[in-house]
């Protein structure tokens, strides 16, 4: 038996209507210049250029954000140096939000004229900014003197005993050694290894090299307790330092000012018990 159509009742043909209208509509849509990129709002930006993250979108711009794909854009950030993860939301009618985390840096390593910041792995992820947030500013400064540092640039890494080094170094404050210097100094040279001076400069101590097996940095503590206690009573004295070990050490007495007028020699450098 066959039953006879229904025919196109007004029910379904109003439905087909409101179906090729919509489907009308999405085509007008994403072909209207009026949802196309146009402008980007973009958070969490502290360390990264907000230039510098819209020339990376820049291949969006003039697309239609209807049929945008996200994705693409979201890896281009994430490959900026300073940029850990990022999420970039379509706003109609023509804007792209733009929320990055960026990279933590722990330290400013410094060589010459450039600042390099360093994140926790020792990965130098940007340089730093003509105005940087008060957090970053206040950082510690790792004074790398040494002639390979020349080839140091961003994307580069530091070596771990190097980053350890300067990690427990820089995290000392003059209470640590007992000095009543303003703030301390860290550099690293090519003729004494790791060095901690005084800001103003009034003395300076030789940590020296260290190695992940021989020399390692786990001796660091006990060469903070020798130069404390070669410090106490006689740092007014005290222009150089030595430690050659946890136990071993000496100081050189600092220069007269105008040794020439007092026709004194100056003393001999005393060693530590």
């Amino acid at each position: 038996m066959r039953r006879a159509s229904a025919g196109l009742s007004p029910v379904r043909a109003g439905a087909a209507l409101v179906m090729l209208a919509t489907a009308a509509a999405v085509y007008g849509v994403g072909v209207s210049s009026a949802f196309d990129y146009r402008s980007i709002q973009v958070t969490g930006a502290r360390l990264t250029d907000p230039a510098v993250i819209e020339s990376t979108l820049a291949l969006a711009r003039g697309q239609n954000l209807f049929a945008l794909s996200t994705r693409p854009l979201v890896a281009a950030l994430e490959g900026l140096p300073t940029v850990s993860s990022a999420q970039v939301d379509v706003r109609l009618p023509g804007t792209l939000a733009v929320s990055v985390d960026e990279r933590v840096p722990v330290m400013v390593w410094a060589v010459g004229e450039r600042r390099f910041l360093a994140d926790a792995g020792g990965t130098l992820f940007g340089l730093m900014p003509a105005h940087p947030p008060a957090d970053v500013a206040t950082l510690p400064v790792i004074d790398d003197r040494r002639a390979s540092a020349v080839d140091l640039g961003v994307g580069d890494r530091l070596d771990p005993v190097d980053l350890d080094a300067a990690t427990r170094l820089a995290a000392l404050v003059p209470g640590d050694v007992g000095s009543g210097a303003v703030a301390l100094a860290v550099s690293v040279t090519d003729a004494n290894g790791f060095v901690l001076g005084t800001r103003p400069d009034t003395w300076s101590a030789v940590f020296g090299f260290y190695t992940p097996s021989l020399r390692t940095t786990d001796m660091i503590p006990g060469q903070v307790r020798l130069l404390r206690s070669l410090l106490a009573g006689r740092e007014p004295t005290v222009g150089r330092v030595i430690l050659a070990s946890e136990t071993d050490g000496t100081y050189v007495p600092r220069a007269s000012p105008s040794p020439a007028s007092s026709g004194k020699a100056s003393p001999k450098p005393s060693k530590s018990p």
